[in-house]
């Protein structure tokens, strides 16, 4: 398979622009680098396969000659956050890199349950009939993946295809992860001689302890051994998407039957016995959206750049049928609580990239056609060069010494 997402007119003529804004020089950081590039903090947020989405944004970035410092997503937005903080030194273009990734993928082998649970998943995302069918002749297999597994994906194919890709990169564990993250170019501040270290946070739901969870921070928690562990781990379990995928199980916990355990009450505010396994769910969950993740109470020397893919408050749910009513009530979950810091902190509004992939996408049809998939990646470059043409970093300051006075 060799999908070129980089071909025809369109994505030329972004980057041209994106180049021609490069070129004029306009400020979006206060750290820069010997080659002008200039850097940025990044949250991107979770949606299955409209993550392609993500890719279009960082890569359109890039060419404008911004770069990635700290970075944070939840499952889709983790997933590019993982790859981009792994398969390439901080400083170094990665968009093009995770670009040939995807083009050798077949997204749909990610969906690796059963034939007949896969064929029936296929047909519930492309809208078409047979289901009432499809779902009495896998009765049975449903039932017996959800009771024993908790879901109808184990989520393995995944996690090796990203685990793999990162070794070949020489990222086996968070050990290799964590040594490449301390390697920096030549930075200079504007204004100041200290530039705080890089910061990675992957986002999930713990539901054993009811946590929400960031790795690598909290890692140690779940790992005795937390540095030998291949990153790919932190994805997988951001990642799994309730009752579609496997929940992510870590067993044996350190420091289990403890109560009152030190690092526990530090990290998760848990006094409890520490169990002796947790299960995991997509980092959606709670916080889909973490841009609250690297903020502090004064004037930014970067900016701190938020990428959505979903459409932000423009709509309200049906909420009349069984299914629908659910479906509200779990996407209320989802976001309130990122909802809420942007509520209490509306200066982040100046930050955030809309691109609203889920008004023409399904973000669980990872059968999606290379078209599509490339009509994804167009939407995220085109909105990303959109949000850099008017953002004002000068303004913005202003904007944040208002809010601290």
């Amino acid at each position: 398979m060799n999908k070129n997402f980089l071909e025809g007119p369109e994505i030329t003529q972004l980057v041209k622009q994106a180049r021609q804004l490069r070129e004029s020089k306009k400020q979006f950081s206060d750290i820069y680098d010997e080659d002008g590039n200039q850097y940025i903090d990044l949250v991107q947020e979770g949606g299955g396969v409209l993550g392609i989405a993500l890719v279009g944004y960082t890569y359109i970035l890039e060419q404008a000659g911004i770069r990635f410092f700290s970075l944070a997503g939840t499952s889709a937005g983790a997933i590019n956050t993982l790859f981009m903080a792994g398969i390439s030194n901080i400083g170094d273009p990665v968009a093009v890199k995770i670009l040939n990734i995807l083009s050798n993928q077949n997204l749909f082998d990610f969906v690796d349950g059963p034939r007949g649970i896969k064929r029936l998943i296929q047909r519930k995302v492309d809208g078409k009939g047979g289901l009432i069918p499809g779902l009495l002749w896998n009765s049975l297999s449903i039932y017996f993946q959800l009771k024993r597994n908790l879901g109808l994906n184990p989520g393995k194919n995944f996690e090796n295809w990203m685990g793999n890709h990162l070794a070949k990169e020489g990222i086996h564990t968070y050990g290799d992860l964590k040594k490449r993250r301390k390697k920096l170019p030549v930075l200079y501040h504007r204004f100041q001689k200290e530039i705080t270290p890089a910061q990675l946070a992957v986002v999930t739901s713990e539901v054993t302890t009811h946590t929400k969870v960031d790795f690598p921070r909290m890692g140690k928690l779940y790992w005795e051994n937390l540095e030998e562990i291949c990153p790919a781990k932190f994805a997988r379990a951001s990642m799994a998407v309730p009752y579609f995928f496997y929940p992510y199980v870590v067993k044996n916990i350190p420091n289990q039957g403890k109560e009152n355990q030190e690092n526990w009450i530090k990290y998760a505010g848990y006094s409890g016995d520490v169990p002796p396994e947790v299960k995991f769910v997509d980092g959606g969950l709670l916080s889909n959206f973490p841009i609250n993740i690297f903020h502090e109470k004064k004037i930014p020397s970067r900016p701190t750049f938020g990428v959505r893919l979903s459409v932000y408050r423009k709509n309200y749910s049906q909420a009349n049928g069984f299914f629908s009513f659910g479906g509200a009530m779990i996407s209320t979950m989802r976001q309130i609580y990122d909802y809420d810091f942007i509520l209490r902190n509306p200066d982040y509004k100046n930050l955030i990239c809309h691109i609203d992939a889920d008004d023409e996408f399904n973000w669980l049809n990872f059968n999606m056609e290379f078209s599509r998939q490339k009509e994804l990646f167009l939407l995220g470059a085109k909105k990303g060069l959109e949000f850099l043409e008017k953002f004002n970093w000068e303004e913005y300051k202003k904007i944040r010494s208002q809010l601290i006075k």
